[in-house]
């Protein structure tokens, strides 16, 4: 019996997608005193992770949710990190971004911007991305920092973005 070349790239294909899943499993500690234990052995763990389900709870009290919110939505829009040894919980919103900031003092975006809108008093997110830390203006057709409008904590995250688990 021979076989194909196209059933040898499916079966790795399936091996690899099983391995991916795997990993991505492991990364994710099952319980909150799991990932208290993991996070006081890493100290400082910065992959943004998926929020185990029993943190449901204190991600509604810490981040002020409704009690009608879904805990299947709660649960999808809160991922956890570690930091000092430390669970932290950040919550995704409309604007709020949970990944590292961006501190580049550049932003393609806001150039491409300004050369359409020179002299613009104000670059907007959609164009430099929600996760800048600098608001942008256009001096002719040049992007221009402003100011910092947010701060980064010690690891290179949106500090107010982030609460530690209480």
């Amino acid at each position: 019996m021979m076989i194909e070349a196209a059933e040898v790239r499916s079966i790795f294909v399936g091996v690899l997608l099983a391995a991916v899943a795997g990993a991505t499993t492991l990364c994710t500690p099952a319980s909150a005193q799991d990932l208290r234990a993991y996070c006081a052995r890493v100290g400082n763990d910065d992959r943004v992770q998926p929020m185990p389900g029993n943190l449901i709870p204190n991600a509604r009290r810490m981040f002020e949710l409704a009690a009608e919110t879904p805990d299947s939505y709660v649960q999808a829009s809160t991922s956890v990190r570690c930091a000092n040894g430390a669970v932290w919980l950040c919550s995704y919103g409309a604007n709020l971004v949970c990944e590292k900031a961006d501190v580049s003092r550049s932003s393609d975006g806001a150039e491409r911007f300004c050369r359409q809108n020179p002299d613009s008093p104000d670059v907007p997110m959609s164009a430099t991305g929600h996760a800048t830390v600098y608001e942008w203006k256009c001096v002719g057709r040049k992007a221009r920092i402003v100011r910092q409008s947010t701060e980064v904590d010690a690891r290179g995250f949106i500090a107010e973005n982030w609460k530690q688990l209480e």
